[in-house]
């Protein structure tokens, strides 16, 4: 049965204002030692495991920061655990070329490679937490052009489209909007794949839905012949090496592509308690992953990365805010479990 993965966060004004701000005093060469942004003492992590940049101004180190000032030390530490690891920047509807601009600059800064996640595809969710994507395909494909304008010769590792794939496997996505998905996706590959640094990654699913040979075809469709490997796990719980062999099942079915694990929120795996229409949203229990490095478990895993932003909210279930926005509460507890 299929799992829906919850709904995804987009790059806020204020993280990306932060990080225009940081652009110009982001540590150079390997940075390791230097602290800046947001006073929270914030560090990059050794460029020789983990390359990816992390946002010394991003929500996780605000709170660190609120923690402190109140006093609340023992609170700050755990949300350190956060704040010190690189995670994905999803970029916007308002001005893509603005953010991407923004966000690879800082990291180029920082000697360091920006991750970026695009998820604006037109009939995005299907009408659930996350609904909502571009207007239609030539709006997408304006967006698409600005990201690409933002990133130009900078490094830069791109997720693209989280369930929009998936999507149209499973009946979510209406039939009548197939062809062009898989025309917008096959084109934004290729658009993104003109820049001199920048990986793509198709999003491709989980280990705890369907079947690699009901993904993996469409998958073909949208690109994977082009893009650099899929992602695996986005915004869920499912283990690591659950992850591994779904995730090899399907390379072995796609030209043995490499791929890219969701490591952010499945340090406990998979909630397998009450509603399982909501066990993607939310779920209590649930810990932080193993960290974000390109020292992985298997050659055909490029990286664990943390996609989605532990501590923002998956939509307003149990208690959460919309979807995408930081929730202090739950972000202590992922800290907390992760021990």
């Amino acid at each position: 049965m299929y799992v829906s993965w919850g709904a995804r966060t987009r790059a806020s004004a204020t993280v990306l204002g932060a990080a225009l701000l940081i652009a110009g005093c982001s540590s150079s060469g390997d940075g390791d030692d230097e602290k800046d942004g947001a006073g929270a003492g914030i560090t990059q992590q050794p460029k020789a495991s983990d390359p990816f940049w992390v946002n010394p101004a991003g929500n996780a180190a605000e709170q660190v920061v609120a923690y402190e000032k109140s006093g609340k030390k023992a609170e700050a530490e755990q949300i350190r655990k956060i704040a010190e690891q690189p995670t994905g920047e999803w970029i916007g509807v308002e001005d893509p070329e603005q953010e991407a601009r923004g966000f690879t600059e800082a990291a180029e800064k920082a000697d360091r490679t920006a991750l970026l996640v695009l998820y604006n595809i037109p009939h995005r969710d299907c009408g659930q937490y996350s609904q909502g994507g571009a207007a239609d395909g030539n709006a997408y494909r304006t967006w698409i052009d600005g990201v690409a304008k933002g990133i130009g010769d900078r490094s830069a590792t791109v997720i693209l489209e989280p369930d929009a794939v998936l999507h149209l496997v499973d009946g979510c996505t209406g039939e009548e909007f197939h062809e062009e998905r898989y025309a917008l996706l096959t084109e934004a590959v290729g658009k993104l794949k003109t820049l001199k640094n920048t990986k793509v990654y198709i999003d491709a699913g989980n280990a705890g839905w369907g079947n690699p040979d009901q993904i993996f075809e469409p998958l073909q469709r949208a690109g994977i012949d082009q893009a650099d490997g899929f992602s695996v796990n986005v915004s869920n719980f499912y283990s690591t090496q659950e992850s591994i062999a779904y995730g090899k099942n399907l390379s072995s079915k796609v030209g043995n592509k490499p791929f890219v694990i969701d490591t952010s929120r499945n340090g406990n795996g998979p909630y397998t308690g009450g509603n399982q229409d909501e066990r993607w949203c939310n779920p209590p229990g649930r810990a932080l992953g193993e960290t974000p490095t390109t020292k992985t478990a298997d050659p055909l895993v490029d990286a664990y990365l943390w996609v989605k932003r532990p501590g923002e909210s998956d939509g307003e279930c149990k208690g959460g805010p919309k979807a995408g926005e930081w929730w202090a509460d739950y972000a202590l507890k992922l800290a907390k479990a992760s021990g």
